[in-house]
């Protein structure tokens, strides 16, 4: 409670600052802004921050203050840099903040703040344009109806999540796997939609899934107790923020339990989980974020008129100091598929718990190279008369049979 006034506050005094209000001047303000503190956030950040820093909107010594979690007042661009914290009532304040400002763009990291960001502008008449990633399920979460379905000030990138793929590698670790669990936070739609996702993969390849619900981090150790005594072989939860905060507190548990903890972004192994499989390109998800705002920006595109991004890309990562405190055996050939291996607390490419990918960087180019790469990309993603018409006839269809 404590922390949650404290963070109240904070966003409360921060509302009252002058130094970050828009200007009329031809220099644009930005917010950056984030959910909670996890690898995967401050991954989707740096990608977005390297892509604004190659196009020269700040230099070295500003995008340092940037990684500092301070605002910038910078010589080509302002930024305003706000985290709740895992908060939602914190997050609501923060976007109410920035809308005050007036800020001209804001880039948006998770679903539960891009869900309030546009519900909040979805009725203004000028809003700032909204680039997300981070997003596993925008139209569960009534962010778009479809990906050229959107509000027009609206744009971004969905991450794919390949459950069956994921519960598939739970097999390979044990073929003979019979029960499974799964932790869930019913007030959090990426949790329930994912839910849904990973119940239905693993009672296609006909696995039993046990489940248990929480609505604060301190219910995880009633859950997963009750898991176990359901008989559940191992766990694997479906993204939401109370498991990002305590995945940690989940390898502690399976460890006293001797089972394995499944993740489904390859870098939960960081966090304590044994295994995980899945969305492998968090990096890439702020990249593409970017990329957007930038040709915002500078008047290349219309983001009413790009659609929104899906990205696919699949891993594996092993911790094998997480499998050895759970008494849990790792097979060769399941070794030999993963992209990196943690033991020791060292990862075998190189990837670090602060940036859990093996790659986070961009490539080396000229500005004006990328600038074309980019911009091709993006016209990939134009919505033509054709395709919206497509996807509405989807969406009418789907609406009539429920």
């Amino acid at each position: 409670m404590f922390q949650r006034f404290m963070l109240l506050l904070a966003v409360l005094a921060l509302s009252v600052a002058p130094a970050l209000r828009a200007q009329d001047d031809d220099k644009p303000t930005i917010a950056m802004m984030n959910f909670g503190y996890s690898a995967g956030q401050t991954l989707a950040t740096k990608g977005a921050f390297d892509v604004l820093q190659a196009y020269g909107y700040f230099n070295a010594e500003e995008r340092a203050l940037l990684d500092e979690g301070d605002d910038l007042v910078g010589e080509n661009i302002n930024v305003l840099w706000r985290n709740a914290g895992s908060d939602t009532p914190t997050a609501n304040l923060m976007v109410e903040d920035a809308l005050d400002r007036g800020v001209d763009a804001m880039l948006i990291v998770t679903t539960q703040v891009t869900q309030i960001a546009v519900n909040a502008t979805r009725e203004m008449e000028d809003p700032p344009a909204i680039m997300f990633s981070l997003v596993g399920s925008p139209y569960f979460a009534g962010i778009a109806d479809a990906p050229c379905i959107k509000p027009n000030h609206v744009g971004g990138s969905q991450y794919h999540l390949p459950y069956a793929e994921s519960v598939a590698v739970m097999q390979l670790w044990n073929p003979d796997i019979k029960i499974i669990g799964m932790i869930v936070a019913p007030g959090e739609p990426v949790s329930v939609s994912g839910a849904r996702s990973l119940q239905n993969a693993a009672e296609d390849l006909g696995l039993t899934v046990e489940i248990a619900t929480v609505v604060t981090l301190s219910d995880l150790n009633l859950a997963a107790e009750a898991l176990v005594n359901r008989g559940v072989e191992a766990l694997i939860n479906p993204i939401s923020s109370i498991i990002l905060s305590g995945t940690t507190l989940l390898q502690t548990l399976t460890a006293e339990y001797g089972i394995p903890l499944f993740g489904i972004f390859p870098y939960h192994v960081y966090n304590g989980a044994t295994i995980a499989a899945g969305f492998n390109n968090v990096y890439g998800e702020g990249v593409i974020q970017g990329r957007m705002l930038v040709a915002h920006l500078n008047g290349d595109i219309d983001i009413s008129e790009i659609s929104i991004n899906r990205t696919e890309d699949f891993g594996i990562a092993i911790n094998l100091d997480s499998a050895e405190a759970q008494g849990v055996d790792i097979p060769d050939d399941l070794l030999a598929m993963a992209d990196f291996v943690i033991e020791g607390g060292v990862s075998s490419t190189g990837a670090t718990r602060e940036l859990p990918e093996v790659v986070t960087t961009l490539p080396d180019m000229s500005i004006e190279e990328r600038r074309a790469t980019d911009l091709a990309i993006l016209e990939t993603l134009r919505c033509t008369p054709e395709i919206i018409a497509e996807q509405r006839a989807e969406l009418e269809d789907t609406w009539a049979d429920e």
